[in-house]
């Protein structure tokens, strides 16, 4: 199953970039023993529009255009259900195991996601009840993505 990152918004250069880049590199080489490959992040600016609710319309559109025809969509957003990383990696492999082909996961643009959006998807998410900066939440992501395939594998990365 090939699983990718939708983010509104461009992460610049710095260590936030940096971290992110490490973990989807490690997802990369160590999702295919256990059928999950690494396709891409698929960043898009955000939207100019004037309000709020057009500049989520603007951003779900986009996101969309983005997502294969039946792909799996998992929203992250602040009032989703928590998972622990076991979760989590439970969630991914019985997407997998169901044979799915695709699966994105989004991050919304700083006015959140546009209702329409949670009809549609699969499962929405939350890394905790706060709320973190996007650049966390692209480095949060790939370290939890990497963690579900150590889980998945057996491999002792993660330690309970």
């Amino acid at each position: 199953m090939r699983v990718g990152l939708f983010a509104v918004g461009r992460l610049k250069s710095g260590p936030e970039k940096d971290l992110a880049a490490r973990y989807f590199d490690r997802f990369a080489k160590a999702g295919p023993a256990v059928g999950l490959e690494f396709s891409r992040v698929a960043e898009v600016a955000e939207s100019r529009a004037s309000n709020a609710d057009t500049r989520k319309r603007d951003e779900a559109a986009m996101l969309q255009k983005s997502l294969s025809e039946g792909s799996v969509l998992i929203l992250l957003d602040e009032r989703g259900k928590a998972l622990d990383s076991e979760g989590f990696a439970n969630l991914l492999g019985n997407y997998r195991d169901q044979g799915k082909r695709d699966l994105m996961i989004a991050i919304g643009g700083a006015d959140g996601l546009d209702p329409l959006l949670y009809d549609v998807a699969d499962a929405t998410l939350c890394l905790g009840k706060m709320t973190w900066p996007h650049q966390l939440v692209r480095t949060l992501i790939a370290e939890q993505l990497y963690r579900a395939v150590t889980i998945l594998s057996g491999h002792p990365y993660h330690r309970v």
